[in-house]
């Protein structure tokens, strides 16, 4: 074997003989000539430096081990893998093929120091030439028996690409490409997930790691594939989640007349209750309802689009009342759902003016007054004020105080009535918003109300600018922060003049 051609991992000779959970401590078997030959202090000394060698690696695998634990999304685990492999086996570059064996995905290719240009080149190598995906498919090495098969599936080594003669044709024209000589490819297995992906890394020049390295690599390996594993099975979770609730959700928002609606939505790891709603109702009337129901993960899920369903039928029969549509919500909640609590807010918006059941027309144009402001009527279960932005002003709205749906002892929270003037927005959103920004309720409100007057002006009648500018300034990592954990929903409703 060939010496890895990159320096050896901190604190670690690439020749020594030590390897981590197996130290060379002299008391096995001497060569002749060799150990046998030594003085008692030099044999000391041996032992003293291949037991510090031993810590050494240990201390090497321990760090390592800890900044991937770090990682909480499959794309970051996987390129701290690499990363860290690359340390280990003093190799430049690599990839890393996530291909879990249930076949259930999801499927990804992630590299180190290779683009995807680079990446498409290595695909074009006959997939029986290319050793990650030989320990993918379990695929003996060439020319060998079905006996190997077996061992295909543990590390396969590519000294030196350019001078083997049995390589494909077509790996070696790729290599020369794009500058590297060897390969070292280790498959990812992970307890009773099974073969979960494999992973290759390249070097420059003709090499391969020696015995330390790959014991080192190996034992990094074992413990990346077990996170791996479990943010794999994480990732499904969230991937469910999110697919339910997109299909729960409106795909998209209505177009009604004089309004223009906008909406940021995102879900928690463990998949929330917070939920939105915009519903076109008879005459050109809307509905806007924002809410969230307690718990996490699919139950809540499930009763989110049991309340959102129920809301949307009770705001057809009665939407101008909204004190009626939450009544109702309140009772179907204490008599199918006892153990949950949910919040919401329901405002019916009238009809535009000159519609059916509207108030009247404008006046035409050099008449007395201006555009007639629409009536918005609301009423809360539990939940935020919304909150009027406009050039002159930037303002919560005043709503009675009421407990959480399923809590209430009798429903008593009157409706409020407000009348946003034309060119005005009405921000409806979760406390999620207010959660993800970490300060205290009270001044997590205030910087809502901040970064709402802060809206430039000239943004301030494009209601999907308003709502983009509020979440960079109040959530700075964005609403895919994987560190995040509450659902976030804030809807913007943009009166036109």
């Amino acid at each position: 074997m060939t010496p890895a051609s990159a320096g050896p991992a901190a604190g670690t000779s690439a020749d020594g003989p030590s390897t981590a959970g197996a130290p060379q401590d002299g008391t096995g078997p001497t060569a002749p000539g060799t150990a046998a030959d030594l003085s008692p202090v030099d044999r000391l000394a041996a032992v003293q430096d291949r037991l510090a060698g031993w810590i050494s690696d240990l201390s090497t695998l321990h760090d390592l081990t800890e900044q991937l634990a770090r990682t909480r999304t499959l794309d970051d685990a996987l390129r701290e893998l690499l990363r860290a492999g690359a340390f280990l086996v003093g190799a430049r570059r690599g990839l890393v093929v996530l291909a879990p064996q249930d076949g259930l995905g999801p499927e990804t290719t992630v590299g180190l120091g290779l683009g995807h240009a680079e990446i498409g080149h290595i695909e074009t190598v006959p997939r029986r030439a290319l050793s990650y995906a030989r320990i993918l498919d379990g695929l003996p090495e060439p020319g060998a028996g079905d006996d190997a098969a077996a061992e295909a599936r543990t590390e396969i080594a590519e000294p030196d690409i350019p001078g083997e003669k049995d390589l494909d044709p077509r790996l070696r024209e790729v290599a020369a490409r794009l500058g590297y000589a060897a390969s070292y490819a280790v498959p990812l297995t992970a307890g009773p997930a099974g073969r979960i992906g494999a992973a290759v890394w390249l070097y420059d020049e003709p090499a391969e790691p020696a015995d330390r390295r790959r014991h080192l690599v190996g034992l990094y390996r074992a413990h990346a594939a077990e996170h791996l594993a479990g943010l794999l099975e994480l990732h499904r979770s969230r991937q469910t989640a999110r697919t339910l609730r997109e299909e729960l959700l409106p795909r998209r928002l209505p177009r009604i007349p004089g309004v223009r609606l906008a909406v940021r939505h995102a879900t928690g790891p463990r998949g929330g209750g917070d939920w939105y709603d915009a519903l076109p109702l008879p005459d050109g009337a809307l509905g806007l309802a924002v809410g969230s129901v307690t718990g996490s993960g699919p139950s809540a899920v499930a009763a989110m689009g049991r309340l959102r369903a129920s809301l949307r039928a009770y705001a057809v029969m009665e939407g101008e009342d909204p004190v009626a549509v939450l009544s109702d919500l309140e009772l179907l909640m204490r008599l199918t759902e006892p153990a949950r609590s949910a919040t919401a807010l329901f405002a019916f918006t009238e009809p535009p003016p000159g519609a059916p059941g509207g108030p009247p027309a404008a006046p035409l144009p050099g008449g007395p007054g201006g555009p007639a402001p629409r009536k918005m009527v609301l009423a809360g279960a539990g939940h935020c004020p919304p909150l009027v932005l406009g050039d002159l002003r930037a303002e919560y709205v005043e709503t009675s105080l009421s407990a959480p749906l399923g809590m209430l002892a009798c429903w008593e929270a009157p409706s409020v009535e407000i009348e946003p003037a034309p060119g005005e927005t009405v921000l409806l959103y979760s406390d999620g918003l207010l959660h993800r920004t970490g300060e205290p309720m009270d001044r997590a409100f205030a910087r809502l109300h901040t970064a709402a007057a802060g809206v430039p002006r000239a943004s301030r009648r494009d209601p999907e600018a308003v709502v983009d500018h509020i979440v960079r300034t109040l959530l700075p990592q964005g609403l895919d922060d994987p560190s995040a954990e509450e659902d976030v929903v804030l809807l913007a409703a943009y009166f036109e003049e």
